[in-house]
């Protein structure tokens, strides 16, 4: 049976609002997890209602949002403020889970003096990295364990075809393949990156991260290359690879999803792997 889920909402970077759900676990939570979805993904998408009541159904309280610019609401069939997406930047993103442990710690969502454990897809794993990272540049609490899933291993690449068109016309179009809308990223992405290079440098500031990290990811990702893990583990000192033969960029999970379906098995390989490595990790504390 699922646990029971909580619908909750914060301000996010900008003012504007972070949507959220927080999957209760039965008894006391041990733990809270904050999973981070990827580019043009959000928190109800494929497998992330699935790892959430994964989580809560083994103490772990599990918080999964939307991005407060990711241009998603609870209108998941589109991108209702795609005027949001297009000024989504990676100093945005870290905020808004900043905004996520400053709410835990001011016990605005359950698991408050928990270990915090971040969770992120795809781009969501880089910007849980970044996060992690610019806590250890400045001193800050390090979280308590990263998983990353299918996470590029930098910021963002860009050609120099697509440097020129930005400089013509100020953004670039992506086309979402769940929803047929045209999307526009703002030139402000990329600015940001070109006027702080070492607060985007992600192995650079993994190289960093002290916490224990596990990183997935699919042998057969035709979205990032498997590579990029390989890069990640190298950088992160204490770090540790699951690559998991034949797995997609979406663990052979179908969207929607919803919870109690049938789990490929290259997702019950992750959710296995993830629940062993968290359990070592909090066993250890």
């Amino acid at each position: 049976m699922p646990v029971d889920v909580m619908n909750w909402t914060l301000p996010g970077a900008g003012g504007e609002l972070i949507l959220g759900n927080t999957h209760l676990p039965v008894a006391s939570p041990r733990a809270a997890a904050i999973i981070v979805h990827g580019f043009l993904g959000y928190k109800d998408y494929g497998f992330f209602p699935t790892v959430a009541d994964t989580l809560a159904h083994c103490g772990i309280a599990a918080h999964r949002f939307n991005l407060s610019h990711s241009g998603m609401t609870e209108e998941i069939e589109t991108f209702a403020r795609p005027d949001l997406f297009t000024r989504n930047t990676w100093n945005k993103q870290v905020e808004d889970i900043e905004r996520l442990i400053y709410a835990l710690d001011r016990k605005e969502l359950l698991g408050p003096g928990m270990p915090i454990v971040l969770i992120g897809h795809s781009r969501g794993g880089v910007a849980s990295l970044l996060c992690a990272g610019r806590r250890a540049v400045a001193a800050m609490r390090p979280m308590d364990a990263i998983v990353t899933i299918a996470a590029p291993d930098s910021t963002g690449r860009i050609t120099d075809e697509q440097r020129m068109l930005l400089a013509e016309q100020g953004y670039l179009e992506v086309t979402s393949g769940r929803t047929d809308q045209t999307l526009r990223i703002d030139r402000a992405f990329w600015d940001e990156q070109d006027a702080e290079p070492e607060a985007h440098d992600l192995l650079a500031l993994a190289a960093k991260i002290p916490s224990p990290t596990f990183v997935i990811h699919g042998s057969a990702d035709p979205t990032v290359d498997p590579a990029c893990a390989t890069h990640i583990v190298q950088a992160i000192p204490n770090s540790e690879l699951m690559l998991i033969e034949g797995a997609n960029h979406v663990l052979g999970t179908p969207n929607p999803f919803p919870i109690g379906s049938p789990q490929p098995p290259e997702l019950v390989s992750a959710l296995a792997g993830i629940l062993n490595f968290l359990d070592r990790v909090l066993a250890a504390r």
